[in-house]
C-alpha cells in the first residue's frame, strides 16, 4: 500500500514539473515575442525616418534643379544653389573629357584647346579672379574656329575693301535659302519677304536679321565676340578676311558690336539700319 502511494506521489511530481516547465516556456515565448515586436517596431520606425530623410533629400535636389532650370549660365559656367538658397552661375569645376579630335578648337590667341568648354572655363576663372586662371589674357578669350590652329592667309587691302559687299550678299543669300527651305522663323520671314519685294531693303533687312539672330541671351542690343561664333567659324575656312572684318566692326574696341556698328561695318547708312529686334521678338512671343 505504501508502495502505491510512492508511485502516486512520483507521478504527481512529474506532472507538476511538466506543468511548470510548460508555463516557463510560455513566459519565455511571450517575452521573446514582445522583444521581437519591439525590435520590429523600432526597425519600422527607423525605416520611416530614413524614408522621410530620403524624401526631404529628393525634394531639396528637385528644388535646386527647379531653381537652376530658369537660370541661364554662359559658356564655361554652371548653375548652383548657394547657401542663401539662390541660383547663381559659377565657373565649372571641370569639363567633360574630350577624346574626339574634332572637338578641338582654335582660340583668338591662336592656341589649340581640347574643347570649347575648356577655353570658356578658363575665361570664367580669369574674369572672376580665381586661382585657376593661368594668364589674364584669357579674360576675353573666345573660339575662332573648330579644329587645330592653322595658318590663315593675310587679308589684302583690296580684299578687305570689297569684303563688306560680299558679306552683304552672303547674308541675304543665306536668309533667302533659309526661307525657301522653311527654316526661317516666321518673324524673320517677314523681313525676308519685304527684302524680296523691295530691292532697296535686301541688304539692310539681311543685316538686321543676322544681328537680331546673333544677339542671344541676354538680348542687350549688342553682340559679343562669343555670340559672333556662328558667323565667324563656318566662314573662316572660306573667307580669310572674316576675322579682321569683324574686328574692325568693333569700332570702340569694347568687345561688343552694336547694331549701328554692324551697319557701318557693312557700309549701310544709319537710316537703313532700324532696330527691329524687339518687333520681331514680340511677334514671335505673340505667335504672329
Amino acid at each position: 500500500m505504501q508502495f502505491k502511494w510512492l508511485i502516486v506521489l512520483a507521478v504527481s511530481a512529474c506532472l507538476l514539473l511538466s506543468v511548470e516547465a510548460q508555463e516557463k516556456k510560455r513566459k519565455v515565448a511571450k517575452k521573446s515575442k514582445k522583444v521581437d515586436e519591439t525590435g520590429t517596431k523600432q526597425a519600422v520606425e527607423q525605416l520611416d525616418i530614413q524614408d522621410a530623410i530620403d524624401v526631404l533629400a529628393d525634394d531639396e535636389a528637385a528644388l535646386k534643379d527647379n531653381l537652376c532650370a530658369k537660370k541661364h549660365c554662359g559658356a564655361g559656367k554652371e548653375c548652383r544653389v548657394n547657401q542663401m538658397g539662390a541660383a547663381e552661375c559659377v565657373c565649372m569645376d571641370h569639363c567633360p573629357e574630350e577624346k574626339d579630335p574634332r572637338r578641338m578648337i582654335c582660340s583668338n590667341q591662336n592656341e589649340t584647346w581640347n574643347s570649347d568648354c575648356e577655353l570658356y572655363r578658363m575665361r570664367c576663372l580669369c574674369k572672376s579672379g580665381s586661382a585657376g586662371c593661368v594668364d589674364s589674357k584669357y579674360d576675353h578669350a573666345h573660339v575662332e574656329y573648330f579644329g587645330t590652329c592653322r595658318d590663315v592667309p593675310q587679308c589684302t587691302a583690296d580684299e578687305m575693301a570689297d569684303f563688306p559687299r560680299r558679306m552683304r550678299d552672303w547674308l541675304f543669300n543665306v536668309m533667302r535659302d533659309l526661307a525657301d527651305r522653311h527654316d526661317l522663323s516666321p518673324h524673320f520671314l517677314k523681313l525676308e519677304r519685304e527684302a524680296e519685294k523691295d530691292n532697296s531693303r535686301r541688304w539692310a533687312n539681311a543685316a538686321i536679321w543676322k544681328f537680331c539672330d546673333l544677339d542671344g541671351h541676354p538680348h542687350d542690343r549688342k553682340v559679343s565676340r562669343h555670340e559672333l561664333f556662328p558667323i565667324r567659324a563656318p566662314l573662316l575656312a572660306l573667307e580669310h578676311c572674316i576675322q579682321p572684318f569683324l574686328d574692325g566692326c568693333d569700332a570702340d574696341n569694347d568687345h561688343f558690336i552694336t547694331l549701328q556698328e554692324w551697319g557701318t561695318c557693312l557700309e549701310l547708312t544709319e537710316e537703313e539700319i532700324e532696330d527691329k529686334c524687339d518687333d520681331v521678338r514680340d511677334e514671335a512671343e505673340n505667335g504672329l
